[in-house]
């Protein structure tokens, strides 16, 4: 079940990891790294294809009341979006910002949509607000970024997030 059908959480954003597909991780080595990062992290929906490769999870994440839908994909979708972030970049700031080339970026082909979910609590707006910690999310995309040899893209912004060595 994906996250978006339970009613305790509502979707925030989506961001991508973006890789080559020959760098694609086996599912239990990323369960294992996961759950090594906080065992409060809590894993389900766990999915691979036929060679264990991930295809998908998902982590909840009661303190920072938050969950995480971290699904794969691949192919012509993926290379029009890293041509069209590449496209905009070169609008913006004439490079990627960041210690990636331009061609390493045009050569990913896999990606990893993580998608971040706010678990609803019953409280005042105010409070709601306060409650939701992006420290999951964060921590997430930087170690699937290393698993992969990829980049963290937030899309909205299309700005490659830099990863901590």
């Amino acid at each position: 079940m994906s996250t978006f059908e339970d009613q305790n959480y509502r979707w925030r954003e989506t961001y991508f990891v973006l890789f080559d597909l020959k760098k694609r991780p086996k599912l239990e080595t990323v369960a294992k790294t996961i759950q090594a990062l906080n065992n409060r992290y809590e894993l389900g929906n766990l999915s691979a294809d036929d060679h264990e490769r991930i295809e998908s999870l998902t982590i909840i994440s009661p303190e920072d009341y938050a969950a995480l839908d971290i699904c794969f994909t691949s192919g012509e979708e993926v290379r029009e979006q890293v041509a069209a972030l590449v496209a905009d970049m070169k609008k913006s700031t004439g490079d990627t910002g960041t210690q990636i080339s331009k061609e390493e970026l045009l050569s990913y082909n896999g990606r990893f949509d993580v998608l971040h979910f706010e678990r609803i609590a019953e409280m005042s707006e105010e409070e709601d607000d306060e409650m939701l910690d992006p420290s999951a999310l964060l921590i997430v995309l930087e170690t699937l970024a290393k698993l992969t040899g990829g980049v963290a893209v937030d899309p909205q912004s299309g700005t490659i997030l830099d990863n901590a060595e």
